[in-house]
């Protein structure tokens, strides 16, 4: 271990994704090659804007050994020809073994989210899971609804849907995350 690697954080423990959550938004894909290949590409938060043409950008701070750390992310979310900006704050982890990427929302107006980016081999590439949990703003009285009913299909799977497809297509031109 070289000393830039032993001057970085012990990773972020996020325990397991919790399961009962008012909004569940789950996007799926399949990619046409191994799983390292995507996972790669996935956890390389960083380079996402290079990929993805509506992030608009990505910074990683206080950087964990396994490759997360916390990161603050800002996307569009197109609505024809307009862009409704958004912005949030996480925490991030990288599980090499499972693979699994994960993400607990601490900053922006879905504080409190939890994410994850799952792979799994199938015949001919991966099956790529994306699954958004939450329940809600802290707004008093209507925190469920907005969640369920506009934040979660309107946003957040407006924006996931999109961040899977653009990854999904770049790892399959053969973009790596050594040289994205």
């Amino acid at each position: 271990m070289s000393e830039a690697e032993r001057a970085l954080r012990a990773p972020l423990n996020l325990g397991p994704m919790p399961t009962r959550r008012a909004m569940f938004t789950l996007d799926e894909g399949h990619c046409r090659t191994d799983v390292q290949t995507i996972f790669r590409l996935v956890a390389e938060v960083d380079a996402w804007p290079r990929h993805l043409a509506h992030y608009r950008w990505v910074t990683t701070t206080d950087r964990t050994r396994d490759g997360g750390g916390i990161v603050e992310m800002a996307a569009n979310r197109p609505f024809g020809p307009l862009n409704w900006p958004t912005w949030w704050k996480s925490y991030m982890s990288v599980d090499h073994d499972a693979p699994e990427v994960r993400f607990r929302h601490i900053g922006g107006i879905t504080t409190g989210m939890d994410v994850s980016w799952s792979f799994k081999k199938v015949p001919e590439g991966t099956h790529v899971t994306l699954l958004h949990v939450w329940d809600g703003p802290s707004w008093p009285l209507i925190r469920t609804v907005a969640a369920v009913a506009v934040i979660g299909p309107v946003f957040i799977h407006g924006i996931a849907s999109r961040t899977m497809a653009g990854l999904i297509a770049a790892a399959e031109r053969g973009v790596t995350a050594e040289h994205s």
